[in-house]
């Protein structure tokens, strides 16, 4: 009898493992991973390879591996996307957290501990983004032309201008930094505009962290003051790089001033949203040199299990998207790496949207709240520097080092810029 119920059940339960086994074949199927770089080190994995030239490793394995690739590095999965639907789930997906993924440099930068961060950033970005928007950009044109006359004056009437050592100098001079703005915050908070009254950025961002914490004041100023000038400087070195080495870009942008401030000198002039619309080519060429000198990652951390292609990425993992290999895709930027700033008159600037691809500050919810105070202050040094000297460059155009992931690439050989003083 055993025997004979053996034999009837057999069957069923071959049947009913095999379901089983086909089962998990098919969620395997669907739940394939990117395929993955793993290296050879325990936890290192390809983090050497990786560390030797990081954007020529990035576009190595894309051209190898395909548009979405794992790299998995010093105990980090890190994912990589680099075609549109893999940019669109980057910048749209709820189960992606932009905190989570930029909260540790963070603490590096400013020494602000992971719940501060997470429990401030979104109520500091909000507030950010109202001051420095674009109904409120125009407030700043003359303040800051005043200040940038100011530093101009620091310069001389004749020299030599290099700015790439700005960021290499940063780690160093952190914590004097640090104890300087810690006892400058009472004057920070007393001060008052003499004209209406009104209250800095700086004391609002003050004023929503004293309703958290008090101890963490100092950090967030050096937050913000790494946030401002880490990318800004060699941003407005860069552009100056590209139009002096360019001619006939020089020579329109020196007629266009002229015509909008009269003969170029060392008078000081008066920069208005009114004159920045004249001179629309300056910004062209501000955006043109941040597409070929974009940042080299932007990261995402994966909170849920996302569908990429044909892929599934994990939670864990690092969502990563390289704008520095984006603005070089001949299917977004034609002819990608000349430099065009004509190409930017496709974009709507009058309506505030970049070019398509376009992702050097960012995107989607978390999209860089002082972009366009960045860009202002960019075009109004590069147009008083032009106005007040003459300008040579001593040494051919540099390329960009690839050494660098994170912020504006660094030139790999010196480019000493002579300036001379308009009479």
């Amino acid at each position: 009898m055993m025997e004979q119920n053996t034999e009837l059940i057999s069957p069923t339960v071959i049947i009913a493992l095999g379901c089983v086994v086909l089962f998990l074949c098919l969620q395997r199927k669907n739940l394939r991973r990117p395929p993955c770089i793993k290296g050879w080190i325990p936890w290192i994995g390809a983090g050497l390879e990786l560390g030797k030239a990081p954007l020529e490793f990035i576009e190595k394995a894309r051209i190898k591996y395909g548009p979405v690739f794992t790299v998995f590095a010093m105990g980090n999965r890190m994912t990589f996307v680099t075609e549109e639907e893999g940019i669109n789930v980057f910048l749209k997906s709820k189960e992606v957290n932009f905190e989570l993924a930029v909260q540790t440099p963070v603490y590096r930068t400013a020494s602000i501990p992971k719940n501060i961060f997470l429990t401030l950033n979104e109520k500091l970005y909000i507030m950010m983004k109202g001051k420095m928007g674009t109904f409120n950009i125009h407030q700043f044109t003359g303040q800051l032309t005043e200040e940038l006359h100011e530093q101009l004056e620091n310069l001389g009437t004749q020299g030599t201008m290099e700015l790439t050592n700005f960021v290499r100098n940063w780690s160093k001079s952190k914590r004097w930094l640090l104890a300087l703005f810690e006892k400058s915050i009472p004057d920070i908070k007393a001060y008052r505009s003499a004209k209406d009254n009104s209250v800095t950025l700086m004391q609002a961002v003050l004023e929503i962290l004293e309703m958290e914490t008090n101890k963490l004041n100092p950090n967030y100023v050096l937050l913000m003051l790494w946030a401002s000038l880490s990318n800004t400087i060699p941003v407005a070195f860069w552009t100056l790089a590209f139009v002096l080495s360019h001619p006939d870009v020089h020579k329109t942008i020196m007629e266009g001033i002229s015509t909008v401030f009269g003969t170029a000198s060392k008078d000081k002039i008066k920069v208005t949203e009114k004159e920045l619309k004249k001179l629309l080519l300056i910004k062209w060429c501000i955006l043109e040199t941040i597409r070929l000198r974009a940042p080299g990652i932007i990261t995402r951390k994966v909170m849920k299990p996302i569908k990429i292609l044909n892929f599934t990425i994990p939670s864990g993992d690092l969502l990563m998207l390289s704008p520095f290999w984006l603005h070089r895709n001949p299917k977004y930027f034609p002819e990608p790496e000349l430099f065009k700033p004509e190409r930017w008159k496709k974009a709507n600037l009058e309506k505030h949207a970049f070019l398509d691809c376009f992702m050097a500050f960012g995107g989607g919810k978390f999209q860089c709240p002082g972009r366009w105070f960045a860009l202002l202050e960019i075009q109004i040094c590069i147009i008083l520097i032009l106005y007040k000297y003459d300008c040579t460059l001593l040494d051919p155009l540099p390329k960009q080092s690839y050494l660098h992931l994170v912020g504006v690439p660094q030139p790999d050989d010196q480019c000493r810029i002579e300036y001379k003083q308009r009479i």
